[in-house]
């Protein structure tokens, strides 16, 4: 081909603007929304970033007619609980749905009781009828480890993986399975089921949460509810957590959010039995430490020889 074809050829090369797909396809609202509600996971939101570029590329080629075929999209989120698993599986889901890997972008979030039957013939319809639900968007399956449970010749969990494999392999542009769960437990169920194993693609381990990323999610759970700390009932609570994180059955977010509850249930009984009749509107706002010493954790949870030095707001 002589220098004057290539150049005509290359003239004519179709171009796309990868920022305007960018735009066009309206996922920055998800990212950033993402960012906005979730604290700290910086793994994990540079993953969801990583697979959500990866998809509109996909998307691009796809328009240059550069076919390799559809992209793996089934995940394994891992972590304790309470952080931020399920938000991040709906957010994914949106993002899928905004770039055309689902049709509808929902998300159905179940657990083993939810898949498997306690009899012979229950277990199928139920798997069956979930997945119905869940496609054309995205099956959350939480604490996925309990469909398997070899010591029990009786259970049918094995039933319900069988059809979820299936169901994985030959609907892979119409549903997107995301298994979650404990890292540990996750890895020994991959093992123990290879054929789930080979079908996810991407694997997303969700960190803990440190003290101060904690209290910071404390203050936006209660600015979402129109309340607040006042300075001291914030060290009682920087000093709640910390105790808090020491004591079995600590969950993150999850642990944080049920503390502030019984600490606004506290804070209504202070103001109705307090001698102050007559409340402004930042009185009804504000949780102070009087609030949230008065848990249980400060005396279960506290170290031997350990004193707790936390100003109470009178003082």
């Amino acid at each position: 081909m002589s220098k004057q074809s290539e150049n005509s050829t290359s003239s004519k090369e179709t171009h796309i603007d990868l920022d305007a797909e960018f735009r066009k396809s309206n996922i920055k609202d998800v990212l950033d929304k993402l960012d906005n509600e979730l604290i700290g996971l910086k793994p994990v939101k540079t993953r969801i970033r990583e697979t959500a570029a990866l998809l509109l590329v996909d998307r691009v080629r796809k328009q240059m007619e550069l076919s390799a075929g559809a992209p793996s999209l089934h995940m394994c989120f891992t972590g304790n609980p309470g952080t931020g698993k399920t938000t991040v599986a709906l957010r994914m889901s949106e993002i899928l749905h905004r770039l055309g890997y689902v049709r509808e972008g929902h998300l159905v979030s179940v657990t083993r009781d939810d898949l498997v039957g306690q009899y012979i013939g229950h277990t199928a319809p139920k798997t069956k009828e979930v997945i119905k639900k869940a496609m054309g968007g995205v099956l959350f399956i939480d604490e996925a480890y309990y469909l398997y449970k070899p010591e029990n010749e009786r259970d049918y969990g094995a039933e319900s993986i069988e059809i979820l494999l299936q169901t994985m392999e030959n609907n892979r542009e119409d549903l997107v399975v995301i298994l979650a769960g404990y890292k540990d437990r996750m890895d020994k169920f991959f093992h123990s089921n290879p054929g789930m194993r080979s079908r996810i693609a991407h694997h997303i381990d969700f960190p803990d949460y440190d003290p101060d990323e904690l209290l910071a999610i404390a203050k936006l759970m209660l600015a979402e509810q129109n309340y607040c700390l006042s300075q001291a009932g914030e060290e009682a609570f920087g000093e709640y957590i910390r105790l808090r994180m020491k004591l079995e059955h600590f969950a993150n977010a999850r642990s944080v959010r049920n503390a502030l509850d019984r600490a606004r249930l506290r804070q209504a009984n202070r103001l109705f039995l307090g001698a102050k009749k007559t409340l402004a509107k930042i009185d009804l706002m504000t949780l102070e430490a009087e609030d949230i010493l008065a848990s249980r954790v400060f005396l279960e949870g506290k170290p031997d020889g350990e004193t707790i030095a936390i100003k109470e707001a009178k003082n």
